[in-house]
């Protein structure tokens, strides 16, 4: 259990959370240095056309772009869930969950 203390008390220490909650992504996505190796790799992965991997990362920029709506604000009121508005939002994450797990085990390439 130590060991597990020690690598929760490293990831309080670096301020992870902190720093991906704070990201600019206006700002992320109109610089260049961001955006053209992120362009550049892309571009190779469409080449070698290795769609999966491109699906999953466009699921993941998805699912951050989400998380930052009004609606996924709107989840909590009061200081407590509104079971109404995440059931979607329960529901929309097992099925993509579900379709990333069917990209990576379900399928051979």
């Amino acid at each position: 259990m130590e060991f597990v203390d020690k690598i929760i008390a490293g990831f309080k220490s670096t301020n992870i959370h902190t720093q991906i909650s704070d990201v600019d992504f206006v700002g992320l996505f109109t610089n260049k240095w961001f955006i053209v190796p992120f362009g550049v790799v892309a571009a190779y992965m469409a080449f070698k056309q290795q769609w999966r991997d491109l699906i999953i990362i466009a699921m993941c920029i998805g699912a951050w772009w989400v998380s930052g709506t009004p609606y996924m604000e709107s989840l909590i009121v009061n200081g407590e869930i509104v079971i109404d508005k995440i059931l979607p939002v329960i529901f929309g994450g097992a099925i993509a969950l579900g379709f990333v797990i069917y990209l990576l085990f379900g399928r051979s390439d």
